[in-house]
Formats: structure tokens, sequence, C-alpha cells
């Protein structure tokens, strides 16, 4: 199968683009930079904020897409989330849909939830508190409307937390090793005991990659481990993973108020997706 994996030089993007390959798909790569992932893929630099007449043909009418595509993170309150991101990501989608692609995997986020707390099924209410959230349910619900006039194969693929080699500079497992690193005594962070759910990012490359190619079960699709952790037993399993010594600072930051205290997604759907019965 010939699979587009937009955003490919991303955090996510590069341990899709691996998983594929290691299956034995011909991987298309896109991304504003020109860097080429891999010898085994074709890489093609697009900046998909300009539009262009015809995206099918340009990446060489590609079976499936991953859009991982995302501009602007973790700047989850800046409206170009909506004013730019949401626009670019369907006008990109719908022309690809129409022009013969059919086979759409998004990528989304457990924002899309809002403040909910416990344990968060596809079918709990999108209440999305963040403009990120409200941009990326919005991008959702027009490919929905899309696909009662185009028939479509589509997967929301509801990301939650993850962490891994290449993360963002400001997640908090990278702030913890750059600390230890620097040789650092204390790090600062806040209480740590809300609860929320992580994975690998090997682990969350690896279900987007099952997923997008199969077809029997579609829709939202939470990607989590559907296993609750504190963000403190989350740093103090790093430092002994790690052999590595620093005090926690707890309490020194407050919670943030865009996020609940305390959720994790439910994994029965995902489950669905790799039973092989």
């Amino acid at each position: 199968m010939k699979i587009l994996v937009t955003g490919s030089t991303g955090f996510i993007g590069r341990y899709v683009v691996r998983q594929l390959l290691r299956t034995g798909h011909e991987v298309i790569t896109t991304s504003t930079k020109a860097e080429l992932l891999s010898n085994n893929t074709t890489h093609i630099p697009c900046d998909l904020n300009i539009e262009r007449n015809n995206y099918y043909e340009l990446f060489g009418q590609p079976d499936a897409v991953i859009h991982s595509a995302w501009q602007g993170l973790p700047n989850y309150e800046e409206l170009f989330h909506i004013e730019r991101n949401l626009w670019t990501s369907y006008r990109f989608l719908k022309q690809i849909i129409e022009s013969g692609t059919r086979n759409i995997n998004v990528i989304g986020t457990c924002f899309e939830y809002g403040l909910q707390e416990g344990c968060l099924s596809e079918d709990c209410f999108a209440n999305p508190n963040t403009v990120y959230g409200a941009a990326k349910n919005t991008l959702r619900i027009f490919l929905e409307q899309l696909q009662k006039k185009i028939p479509f194969d589509f997967k929301w693929i509801r990301l939650f937390y993850l962490y891994g080699e290449g993360q963002n500079k400001n997640s908090i497992l990278e702030q913890l090793k750059s600390a230890t690193q620097h040789g650092d005594k204390i790090f600062n962070m806040s209480g740590g005991e809300q609860l929320r759910d992580y994975l690998p990012v090997e682990t969350v490359a690896e279900n987007i990659a099952g997923i997008s190619l199969q077809n029997k079960v579609q829709g939202i699709i939470n990607n989590c481990s559907g296993k609750p952790v504190s963000i403190r037993q989350l740093a103090e399993e790093f430092l002994k993973n790690t052999g590595t010594k620093i005090e926690l600072n707890l309490g020194y930051y407050p919670y943030t108020n865009y996020e609940p205290f305390a959720f994790w997604g439910n994994t029965e759907k995902l489950e669905r997706v790799f039973d092989q019965k």
C-alpha cells in the first residue's frame, strides 16, 4: 500500500514512518522541511498552507493518508489553530479525498474532551476548552459531514499523552532530563498528583499504523494506555529507570487550568482494531 504521511519530520510523524517501513509499505513523506527521513521513502517537501491544484497527483496517488501535520504546538490557546491550521487541513484533505484517496486517518487529541474527568470513551461528548482542541474537533466534524457526500474510510485517532526521544523540549520528561544532564540539584514542578494517560511514542506509532491499515473499526479511536498514572509517578519512574537523582520540588508550579485533574482513555475500541478474531 502507498501511504502518505504529512508532518513526517515531526515528533510523531518520524515514528509513524519508521513503523510503516518496518511493515513493508511504500511511504511518501511530506513536511515543510526538505529532510529525507530514509532512503526507503519518497520525500516531497510541501507547505500545505500554500494551496495547490492537485495534491493527489503531487503525492503520487496515495492509497491512504495519515495526516499528522499541525503547526504551532504546544501553544494551545493561539488563534492560528482555528484561523490557519483548521482550514489548511480541511482544504488539503477535502481535495485529496475528492481526487481519489479513500483511506483517511487524522491525528486528533484528548483536548477535544475538555475538562471531563475519569475514564473517557469515544462516545463522550466533545467539549473542548482550548483553541487547539476546538480546532481539531471542528476539523473532525467537517470531515464527518464530507463523508456523507463522498464515501471514504475515516479514522480519527485521538492521542492522549506520549513520551520519547525527540519530544518537545517543554514536555516534563524532557525538562527533567535536561535538568539532570546539567547537574541541577532541584527540579521545580507542580504537585504532581494529576492523573494522565501515557504511552511511549513507539507504541503510539504502532497503534497509528495499525489503525490506519484496517477499516473494520472506524470513526474516533482513542490511542492510549487506559491506565492512569500521576505526573509525580512518571517523573519518579524516569529517574529510577535512568539511574539519576534530583530532588523533585513538588508544588512549585500551580496546576494548569486548561486540563482536567484526573483523566485517562477507554481502550475498548482500540483493542477491537487489533482483535484478529
